[in-house]
């Protein structure tokens, strides 16, 4: 057995040595995530000082093959070395052909190869979020009686729907598409890409709006969304109704979850700096009309409870003229992914049940699993973003528990506050939010953005993120140089990181005119408290 497997076992023996009866057992693993910065691997925080050393790396090979490189090229040129101590003292050697070509050659050498160098950054000009109209609207008891209504479910499911959808801290504005609400339910491949239209079209309408990039300039387009993969696929729907040029580059990614997002943001990166002068178009998001469940597995009925209709576009950018109107600029972007392990993968699975009803099943293991991702993830990009001070003191604590075996020695827990002024944290349940709160060290003022966008657009899936982004900009808190960090985690199992910083204050109301915004009208209203139950 592997030894990740092995560690994972050991966090679910602890769980269940803490209660006593087999219903406790459930509730206890679901709602608790493991305190992952007690057990971090030295081969993660290689892996984050290796990522952070490529540039000197890169620089040191530089300055040591460069003079031996123009060395050779005096030598072919047939230029005396002792001329260049002349420089000086001779005005006469600049009239000779020889070195004045010599030193051109140098000088541009060492231009172009520093400018070769460095990777093109890469600019967020802007995004929009999807807000649908009122009619698509259910508050909390209006989603419980469609429940009870449905002839599908059993008296059991429908209590358990209850007790997860008080638990989950949604709130009432959340929305549903017309498929799922209609009397009875239409789950057609039809009203599923009326949905799918619905979100990207508005959604990106407005972007276009707001930019000024017309459809014709993108170069690039990406497209993620887990469940809902028809033929033609969701980006030759854009391609089409955009009438996107032959040229462009479409990738729609499929299956990969809440992360997906940040996926096609990496995916994105790396397209940008190997095609310059170039316009990328990610769009994120999930459709809910053919993957209801109206089936009584109770892994199963959670994902009724907390996802809704969402998505959001990103237009993101190489060329240097976008720099001064663009909103950010990619520093970083950390994958991290689990698939190897068996309780990873299978973790979060879409099966049939036994009566053969297709549904999403989120393992009981899942915060075990989700824990042992964002250790990894978090471990990985540390040494990237973290100040030296927190880094000397989280590798000494390091070197003394996992080289020096000295005992009673505490773990480190970096203060990642010091390192991001923002977090977008997926919100993927109250749960999940509550224990990366309290293992992160962070205030209810940073976990803001992703409890209010739980409790306002539900679990949105990987567009969650960029409304928790919205919220921010909506409330004034981006200025310029501010620091933001998205992590999501999904299926597979996956945990990626995106590091964002703002390149210019975003000032409150921005997006109001074209409604790329979801919260202008609404901000104010906000925080709401959410009660504990």
């Amino acid at each position: 057995m592997a030894a990740g497997t092995i560690e994972m076992d050991k966090e679910r023996l602890t769980a269940e040595m803490a209660v006593t009866d087999e219903a406790s057992v459930v509730i206890k693993i679901r709602r608790r995530l493991p305190d992952f910065l007690q057990s971090v691997k030295l081969k993660y925080v290689k892996l984050g000082y290796g990522y952070s050393c490529k540039l000197p790396t890169t620089a040191l090979v530089f300055l040591v093959s460069a003079p031996l490189f123009v060395a050779t090229i005096i030598q072919l040129m047939g230029t005396r070395l002792d001329r260049f101590s002349e420089l000086w003292t001779n005005r006469a050697v600049f009239n000779d052909p020889a070195t004045g070509l010599t030193g051109l050659f140098v000088i541009l050498l060492f231009m172009g190869l520093s400018w070769a160098m460095q990777p093109r950054p890469v600019y967020l000009v802007d995004f929009a979020c999807y807000k649908p109209e009122d009619e698509w609207k259910l508050s909390v008891e209006s989603f419980l009686n469609m429940t009870e209504e449905c002839s599908g479910f059993e008296e059991e499911a429908v209590q358990f729907q209850k007790k997860i959808s008080r638990r989950s801290g949604l709130g009432d504005e959340t929305y549903f598409p017309p498929g799922i609400t209609s009397k009875p339910p239409d789950l057609t491949v039809k009203q599923a890409r009326l949905e799918a239209e619905s979100v990207i079209f508005s959604t990106l309408d407005a972007l276009f709006k707001k930019t000024r990039v017309r459809p014709a300039d993108i170069d690039i387009l990406i497209v993620n969304c887990s469940l809902f993969n028809p033929t033609p696929s969701l980006s030759s729907m854009i391609v089409n109704h955009y009438k996107l040029k032959p040229s462009i580059k479409s990738y729609n990614l499929g299956g990969m979850g809440c992360s997906a997002g940040l996926i096609s943001i990496d995916l994105a990166k790396h397209l940008l700096r190997a095609n310059p002068n170039s316009y990328a178009l990610v769009f994120s998001t999930e459709n809910i009309t053919l993957n209801w469940y109206f089936g009584n597995n109770r892994s199963m009925l959670l994902c009724n409870c907390i996802f809704r209709v969402g998505g959001a576009a990103i237009l993101l950018s190489n060329k240097a003229r976008d720099r001064a109107r663009s909103k950010y600029e990619l520093v970083h972007t950390v994958r991290t992914h689990k698939g190897s392990n068996d309780n990873s993968y299978n973790c979060v699975y879409q099966r049939e049940d036994d009566k053969g009803i297709v549904g999403v099943s989120l393992a009981r293991e899942l915060m075990a699993v989700a824990g042992d991702a964002l250790k990894t993830n978090i471990t990985t990009l540390g040494p990237l973003v973290l100040p030296s001070s927190e880094q000397f003191r989280f590798f000494v604590s390091l070197v003394k528990r996992k080289i020096l075996k000295m005992a009673g020695v505490k773990p480190y827990i970096p203060d990642f506050k010091s390192a991001f002024e923002h977090f977008c944290i997926h919100a993927g349940g109250r749960a999940v939010l509550d224990e990366l709160e309290k293992n992160l060290r962070l205030t209810e003022w940073h976990m803001e953005p992703s409890r209010m966008t739980l409790h306002r657009f539900g679990n949105t899936s990987s567009s969650s993120l960029w409304y928790e982004l919205a919220y921010t900009e909506a409330k004034g808190r981006v200025k310029g140089g501010d620091r933001v960090w998205q992590i999501a985690f999904g299926s597979g199992f996956k945990c990626n990181s995106a590091v964002w910083k703002a390149l210019r204050a975003v000032p409150v109301g921005d997006g109001a005119e074209c409604k790329t915004n979801p919260w202008v009208d609404s901000v104010d209203e906000y925080p709401v408290k959410i009660p504990l139950v």
